[in-house]
């Protein structure tokens, strides 16, 4: 008998190693995270102030013109034509501006708009191996994208939408052209008397992007074979070919519920779960306080403060062994946090107002958005 269950015990120890072999190796394959391998990343620096100040948590509640990135299915709720423009602050004396405009149709039943937006510096010198300090030519990059936006109430609880755009990517003396697609929903219903509201949105999903242009031109010479007479030969032009990339593929889950909601008061909280094709998936949340008609003036004020958690950030116990710092500092525990607020006037079809965010970019410092709208 003990040679039987050395045997048997044997197996199942065997079976058990092969077991968390595979499952390793399956944990392995299911990291199939792109770091580093999609381009045109400025499509993910949003829309407008409101956003940016709750950390990106609000896709569920964008019901304005900024709903034109957001989510293409709260277009669908606005009340008025509206205008929006913003400009952000970003790093290394790069901005990124954006603009949007939209028109509610049939009586509330639909709506369209058009957005779009540019990033990029210019005048930047030119470095190379031969001239280390500039070799006296500049070169700019100038990112871009244009888009077309519809969306419908299909019930008084649901309503979906759909963005078509247009993605421009000049860098230097290349370029490249890129069309991708955004989905979104809005559920909205009650709890009691307070408003809950769902979303669902998908981002940038669609073609490659690839480089062409005069900056890939070269010249080659080519060389005789082994063993043979170097002849002269005339150099033959050539032009370099690049890889294409991907885009930034988002897709977003959000939630969100007023907490307080009357004629003068309202305190909405958010969260939302993004989960990027270049990246580990983020969470966040998000509140805001408003005080609405203040006086019974048409005046209102905002305030507004978001966190987005972001795993790239950690510190692993491999990077530790590598020679990585083992905490992480003060500078990069702000990354991710966010804050601001607004002032605004609505009276009757009329409204405009002013917002502002500063958001944590952790040992990169922070960033600034200011956005302007109007209503009628």
């Amino acid at each position: 008998m003990r040679p039987k269950r050395i045997w048997t015990g044997g197996a199942l120890m065997a079976a058990l190693v092969a077991g968390s072999a595979a499952q390793a190796q399956t944990a392995a394959r299911s990291d199939n995270t792109a770091f580093g391998t999609t381009s045109a990343e400025f499509l993910l620096l949003g829309a407008g102030a409101r956003g940016a100040a709750l950390g990106g948590s609000f896709a569920a509640i964008a019901t304005d013109v900024t709903a034109l990135y957001w989510n293409p299915g709260g277009l669908a709720l606005i009340d008025h034509s509206g205008l929006t423009i913003s400009t952000y602050e970003y790093l290394a004396d790069t901005r990124y501006s954006w603009v949007g405009i939209a028109f509610p149709m049939d009586q509330g039943a639909r709506a369209i708009g058009f957005h779009g937006a540019t990033f990029g510096f210019s005048d930047a010198p030119v470095y190379t191996l031969e001239a280390p300090d500039g070799d006296g030519t500049v070169y700019r990059v100038a990112e871009s994208y244009f888009a077309a936006t519809y969306a419908q109430n299909f019930s008084d609880r649901f309503s979906a939408g759909f963005s078509a755009k247009m993605i421009v990517d000049q860098l230097g003396r290349t370029s490249g052209t890129a069309f991708a697609v955004d989905f979104g929903t809005s559920f909205h219903a009650q709890v009691g008397p307070r408003p809950i509201r769902a979303s669902f949105t998908i981002q940038n999903l669609g073609t490659t992007l690839k480089h062409d242009g005069a900056g890939l031109d070269a010249t080659i010479e080519r060389q005789p074979p082994p063993g043979q007479p170097n002849f002269p030969q005339e150099p033959q032009p050539a032009a370099l070919r690049t890889k294409d990339f991907q885009l930034p593929t988002l897709f977003r889950v959000g939630l969100a519920f007023d907490f307080v909601t009357n004629a003068s008061t309202r305190v909405t909280v958010t969260s939302e779960f993004n989960q990027p094709n270049n990246s580990r998936p983020t969470a966040g949340g998000g509140m805001e306080w408003s005080l609405l008609n203040i006086g019974n003036s048409g005046f209102g004020a905002h305030v507004r403060g978001g966190y987005t958690y972001q795993p790239d950030n950690d510190v692993t116990p491999d990077a530790t062994a590598a020679g990585f710092a083992s905490t992480v500092g003060s500078q990069e525990n702000l990354d991710g946090v966010a804050f601001g607020g607004g002032l605004g006037f609505e009276k009757g079809d009329f409204g405009f107002g002013v917002d502002y965010a500063n958001r944590g970019l952790g040992i990169l410092g922070r960033t600034h958005y200011l956005s302007a709208s109007i209503t009628w």
